[in-house]
């Protein structure tokens, strides 16, 4: 079976999620090592998430974000609010209805 090439932009995304962990990992004050030991997780696997090496699995962002006390929203969160319809190339919503 064929391999499909990642796309670039969740490349670009996973690379902020692990910036915002280490960022909140250190303002919590932690170390890699508190967070390995309060998720359970390997070492190596935690370390490939904070350098945006690897995708994490929803669980682990869930561990992550209790082991740091923070929201898993400030994880994952977007940086810029989404597109309307017209920034996407897509035709806008069509007027609504006037009341005769």
């Amino acid at each position: 079976m064929a391999r499909i090439p990642p796309d670039p932009r969740y490349l670009v995304r996973r690379q902020r999620i692990g910036q915002r962990i280490r960022e909140a990992r250190l303002h919590a004050d932690l170390s890699q090592q508190d967070i390995v030991t309060r998720t359970g997780m390997d070492r190596s696997a935690y370390q490939d998430i904070e350098h945006g090496r690897t995708s994490p699995m929803l669980d682990n962002l869930l561990r992550i974000a209790d082991a740091i006390g923070v929201p898993l929203a400030d994880l994952v969160r977007e940086e810029q609010p989404p597109l309307r319809r017209e920034q996407q190339g897509l035709p806008s919503d069509p007027p609504a209805p006037t009341s005769p």
